[in-house]
């Protein structure tokens, strides 16, 4: 038992040491299901990649890991530093390292099947022994919920810049969200605002716009419970044809509603993030 929580004072002393190269660090959370996290995640990793920023990607879904399917880099594996044995992760598009579970299954039909202990073992093992090198930005993908995952990312990365919540607009989509800002307030962790995803459909043909899922949804979160409002992602087929295709959206439709509200809220992120830095 001594050698076991010895081990894990290692790996949070080598936490802090990796996490000391990388100058911002931020969490995608959501605590529903289905509202787009990672797709939120790859295209502003890229945004900022676009920007000529270092960026980073922790996929810390265990169970559904998506990342690398989104980057068109499934199938590839993490690397070894010999001398350091420290853990080489892969890049996708403009250079933004991705390290997910997904690299470590052996085909599309093992499913993940840990208990809580094993995840949190898992995220430890990844934010100590990645080499992440000297970065602008980290974004963690979290999973659904505030469970294993979501808890251990808050406790080892001492130093979180803030919390990108995620929202569908639809009322359910709101009465979940609001239970993962009070988990992140309770863990004294910033928000930095909320984004609605999936907001209203335009049609391509006609130009109607109808709102599928309901509307409104993030700004009366935003209203409600004081957090600021970052921005509507409209609903454009393409962004799922390009994540099936393995290339973020952002980078081949980038005069689209919806590519531009990304640049709104990696605008409003940056000068978040510069307004922590005096």
């Amino acid at each position: 038992m001594m050698e076991r929580r010895s081990e894990i004072e290692k790996q949070k002393e080598r936490i802090k040491a990796r996490m000391s190269k990388i100058k911002h660090k931020l969490v995608i959370l959501s605590g529903k299901g289905g509202v787009g996290k990672s797709t939120v995640t790859a295209n502003l990793s890229v945004t900022f990649a676009l920007r000529g920023q270092k960026v980073g990607i922790l996929d810390a879904d265990i169970h559904g890991p998506s990342i690398p399917k989104i980057f068109g880099i499934r199938g590839r594996k993490l690397g070894r530093n010999d001398e350091s044995s420290g853990i080489i992760p892969p890049a996708g598009e403009f250079g933004v390292k991705v390290v997910s579970m997904d690299f470590l299954l052996k085909g599309d039909e093992i499913p993940v099947i840990w208990r809580g202990p094993m995840k949190a073992s898992a995220i430890r093992q990844f934010l100590s022994d990645i080499e992440w090198g000297e970065l602008d930005l980290l974004l963690v993908d979290l999973p659904p919920g505030t469970g294993d995952e979501s808890l251990s990312v808050m406790q080892l990365i001492r130093d979180i810049d803030g919390v990108l919540m995620i929202t569908a607009p639809s009322q359910i989509s709101q009465l979940v969200v609001k239970r993962a800002v009070g988990f992140t307030r309770k863990l004294k962790v910033p928000l930095v605002g909320v984004i609605e995803n999936m907001s209203g459909f335009v049609c391509p043909r006609c130009g109607e716009k109808s709102d599928i899922l309901g509307s409104g949804g993030g700004q009366k979160i935003s209203e409600q419970l004081d957090i600021p409002f970052l921005g509507k992602i409209q609903i454009d087929q393409r962004i799922s044809k390009d994540s099936d295709d393995g290339v973020p959206f952002v980078f081949g439709h980038s005069e689209t509603p919806a590519a531009k509200v990304f640049v709104q809220v990696a605008d409003k992120v940056e000068k978040y993030l510069e307004r922590r830095e005096r």
